[in-house]
């Protein structure tokens, strides 16, 4: 192998070229027209360049290539260098005295064609400069319009020629597809970055296989997400398979896929793939990796959940959220006294009638309103608190949810302060509940917030424990006051009479640990009977009373005072 100008400080500026050519007078000819401008690297068989390629291809500028090598032929090289994606974004010049090869080389990607005996100097020269800024002008596209990690479209450039293939293609119908990786941060965080990377890189492989070849276009948004707009198919149930059965065995990972077929082109293209989201995230918790398909009852869905973001701002202004207190009994004694009571929004919406909580709380979660909401509902708590005490000369504590959104404002603790503080009523009045799910989020995080929060004089509740996160370790390091048992795991507990032990675990760990502990959803004398026998501190639940507006838990509070704690 011969190899041009080894002197690095007169080439370190210079574009460099790799000629792959046998003939050594050749060599000579186009050393003598390329040294005084280009970095010049010389390979004299097709199994030289082709190892050149796969070691320098970074920092190549062109390759010309000799059609008639002794090893090889040079189109067999093209097509080989050509089905590569990293290497395929390389210009190649052909240089042949075989003129009816041009048309074939060219069709397999070859950028230009050189014929023998070589034209001027000058006219070679033209044509490399000329190849090599069509190159640089379009590697520079490449990298603002291309992710680097796949080689598929970002968003921006995505959206962009979906948006052209409307227009080339107004009458054929097309679909809009988002696929993501369940539990992608897991494989990352087990097997580490650059096995997560080859895990994308499969599965970018795949799709552009299969939907480019179709028509289709590709592109990688998020982490782990993946978005393609192709003429519309029905085979992605397939689809899906071949992708999954690629990475499952080597790669430890599933992918979901969601579809929304016919898209509307009536609306906007980041729309389409938002329905396509809504799609894939019916099938999230698919184990086996499932194809969700955006329907009518996903439109309705979608129809109705607009239409309360809408209506959000007027019903914070109109005063459409009313919270409701569900009565909490303490058990401890021979009869159950009221103790305190838990903060529950409802929503009486002037045209839809009343609006589950379990509806618009995730859907305000996940839009960022959720903040503004609870602390519409904190202030309405903590003067009905301040009102009470006034009415019955006793201060009831009620327990306030707090998002996980909440928590990740450092200001929480002032917030809440100031919340309390201009109610008139003591921090220890105003429970604070974190649901379990929370601290698994970003436990570090999670922790830090709750010990501020105490050490402000806030009690803090973790609620919903039981729904499948829980773990031993988390309830015996996390800063909390007490443990809230939740409804479901209650009520299974006591249809399945062999969960009542973990019931009676749970609660002396608790105690072990000086925490306090309430169950929720009770509903019979025989669980109300049972729980106290398993030394359960608190309950509430339909047994004692549903969650009650304001004026008529004030009146069962007057039947109650007598109990009171």
């Amino acid at each position: 192998m011969e190899i041009g100008y080894s002197d690095s400080r007169l080439n370190r500026d210079k574009r460099k070229i790799l000629v792959i050519e046998d003939e050594i007078i050749n060599r000579m000819i186009l050393e003598n027209i390329l040294r005084e401008t280009y970095d010049v690297v010389f390979a004299e068989t097709g199994a030289q360049g082709l190892e050149i390629l796969n070691e320098q291809f970074r920092t190549l500028s062109l390759v010309l290539l000799d059609l008639n090598l002794p090893d090889m032929y040079g189109v067999d090289i093209l097509r080989q260098i050509k089905a590569d994606a990293v290497t395929a974004v390389l210009p190649f010049i052909v240089m042949t005295a075989d003129q009816e090869a041009e048309v074939q080389c060219l069709n397999l990607g070859a950028t230009d064609f050189i014929a023998k005996p070589y034209p001027k100097p000058e006219v070679v020269l033209a044509r490399i400069l000329r190849t090599i800024e069509l190159f640089e002008g379009r590697d520079l596209l490449r990298w603002t319009e291309r992710d680097q990690l796949t080689g598929l479209y970002n968003p921006e450039f995505f959206f962009r020629y979906a948006a052209q293939f409307d227009d080339r293609h107004p009458d054929i119908p097309t679909d809009a597809l988002l696929l993501d990786v369940n539990r992608f941060h897991i494989l990352n965080e087990r097997y580490g970055k650059a096995f997560g990377d080859e895990a994308l890189r499969h599965i970018a492989d795949k799709l552009r296989k299969t939907l480019n070849d179709a028509g289709g276009i590709v592109g990688r948004r998020g982490a782990d997400a993946f978005l393609a707009y192709c003429p519309h198919r029905s085979d992605y149930a397939d689809l899906l398979r071949q992708i999954n059965d690629g990475i499952e065995k080597d790669y430890h990972a599933r992918v979901r896929m969601g579809v929304y077929p016919n898209a509307d082109r009536g609306i906007d293209m980041e729309r389409r793939f938002a329905r396509a989201k809504q799609a894939a995230d019916k099938v999230k918790s698919s184990f086996s990796g499932a194809v969700g398909v955006y329907d009518a009852a996903l439109y309705d869905k979608e129809s109705f959940n607009e239409q309360l973001l809408e209506d959000f701002a007027a019903a914070i202004r109109e005063e459409q959220f009313t919270v409701y207190f569900q009565p909490k009994f303490d058990i401890r004694s021979e009869k159950p006294r009221l103790c305190s009571a838990e903060a529950l929004v409802r929503w009486n919406h002037p045209r839809l009638g009343i609006v589950s909580p379990g509806i618009f709380i995730p859907l305000f979660e996940e839009n960022g309103l959720i903040r503004e909401m609870d602390s519409y509902i904190w202030e309405k708590t903590a003067r009905q608190i301040r009102s009470w005490r006034e009415q019955f000369g006793w201060t009831i504590p009620v327990s306030v949810n707090v998002s996980r959104i909440d928590l990740s404002d450092p200001l929480l603790p002032k917030l809440l302060e100031k919340v309390v503080d201009k109610a008139g009523i003591p921090q220890a009045a105003f429970l604070l509940e974190i649901t379990e799910s929370a601290y698994t989020d970003d436990a570090e995080q999670i922790v830090g917030m709750a010990k501020a929060l105490r050490e402000s004089g806030f009690r803090i509740e973790m609620d919903d424990f039981g729904t499948g996160y829980s773990s031993l370790n988390m309830i015996t390091t996390l800063p909390i006051d007490t443990l809230k048992l939740d409804m479901q795991f209650v009520r299974t507990a006591f249809r399945d009479k062999k969960d009542m032990r973990l019931i009676e675990a749970v609660v002396s760990l608790a105690h072990s640990l000086g925490l306090a502990t309430v169950a929720e959803g009770v509903e019979t004398e025989e669980q109300l009977q049972a729980l106290k026998a398993l030394g359960c501190d608190i309950v509430q639940g339909y047994y004692f009373s549903k969650p009650l507006p304001p004026e008529e838990f004030e009146a069962f509070v007057r039947l109650h005072k007598d109990t009171e704690v």
